[in-house]
């Protein structure tokens, strides 16, 4: 059973998503539909893979920020009801494929995919919504958001690969690992902003902002994701507290407690994380090493920085509702650790 390290307790009531929620509700309906309608196939397993994860929960931000951006950009056509059914599809893929890298046991709250169908299904099912999602960004028309969302899918394969590549090395830098989530993770929420404004046709300033906007929302998301590992919930998570850390991810917070460390703490991050010796007790003197040097608290600080880079992305743009909502988003990612 892990440790858990509370943070900010009970500083100020969550934001959240409720009002991005309700502005995009009758698109979301229309997407939702497109994605049911997307998972059929004759071979009986894909639809059984794809909507276990699909139908398991998660709040679809990142087809809510297509939704959003493009009303926001006063696009009035179809088609952004398409990529973002393309954008979920693309991300829903993303984590069957990460499930089976990390060898992970849960998602959402219940068994990963992986568990029940096995590793073959889990990617070869991620790759039919691939393509899928490549068939819809082609059904709608637009050559730039086209190369848009095709070049996030590339930057996200990389950042796997960069991740993999730094697994349980103590070697990697913050900058290695800002690198490798502006590619896994932020690249996707940069991509779903932009591609919005470009359906409406908005000039390069507007489509700058959403770009900045949605890469910045990204990299404050997964700080925070790397926060709640050691201090959320497992009702926060979808997953077991201490998964990172047991997997022997370098995230944020374990950068940090290394590098602040002594040579006999470095020495047990080394051993813990290079060498699956990540046991109960060790995530135990973990947490009492996170806390000692801030880590965590230090992790959140900097999705805040992100999170304040993405407000002023959109500081521009004139007052609206959506905009209000898109700022509250920024809000509620960090405001889960609160």
């Amino acid at each position: 059973m892990g440790v858990v390290v509370a943070i900010d307790e009970g500083k100020q009531p969550k934001a959240s998503v409720k009002p991005l929620v309700n502005l995009t509700s009758a698109d979301m309906a229309r997407v939702n539909q497109l994605i049911l309608s997307k998972t059929g196939s004759d071979v009986e397993m894909i639809p059984e893979v794809a909507n276990h994860l699909i139908d398991s929960g998660g709040k679809r931000l990142r087809p809510m920020l297509t939704l959003s951006a493009a009303q926001l950009c006063g696009y009035t056509g179809d088609h952004h009801i398409t990529l973002a059914a393309s954008v979920e599809f693309m991300h829903t893929a993303t984590l069957l494929h990460d499930d089976v890298v990390d060898e992970s046991d849960m998602r959402r709250g219940k068994q990963a995919a992986r568990m029940v169908w096995g590793n073959q299904a889990s990617v070869l099912v991620g790759d039919f919504l691939l393509g899928q999602a490549f068939r819809m960004m082609v059904d709608a028309g637009s050559m730039e958001a086209l190369d848009v969302l095709s070049t996030a899918s590339m930057i996200i394969a990389e950042g796997e690969v960069m991740q993999l590549a730094a697994a349980q090395s103590m070697e990697t830098t913050e900058d290695d690992y800002l690198a490798v989530i502006r590619g896994k993770t932020a690249a996707l929420f940069s991509a779903a902003s932009e591609v919005g404004p470009i359906l409406a046709g908005s000039d390069k300033p507007v489509r700058d902002a959403f770009r900045s906007y949605g890469m910045n929302l990204g990299l404050a998301f997964q700080l925070v994701d790397d926060a709640l590992d050691y201090g959320g919930s497992k009702a926060d998570l979808g997953k077991n507290v201490g998964d990172d850390f047991h997997e022997g991810k370098i995230t944020m917070p374990v950068l940090l407690a290394y590098r602040r460390g002594s040579d006999g703490e470095r020495e047990f991050w080394r051993t813990a994380m290079e060498s699956d010796a990540a046991d109960a007790d060790a995530l135990a003197e973990a947490m009492t090493l996170l806390t000692k040097h801030t880590a965590i608290a230090d992790t959140v600080a900097r999705a805040r920085h992100y999170g304040e880079i993405a407000r002023d992305a959109l500081a521009p743009l004139p007052p609206s509702e959506h905009k209000n909502a898109l700022l509250d988003v920024v809000d509620f990612c960090v405001s889960r650790v609160s």
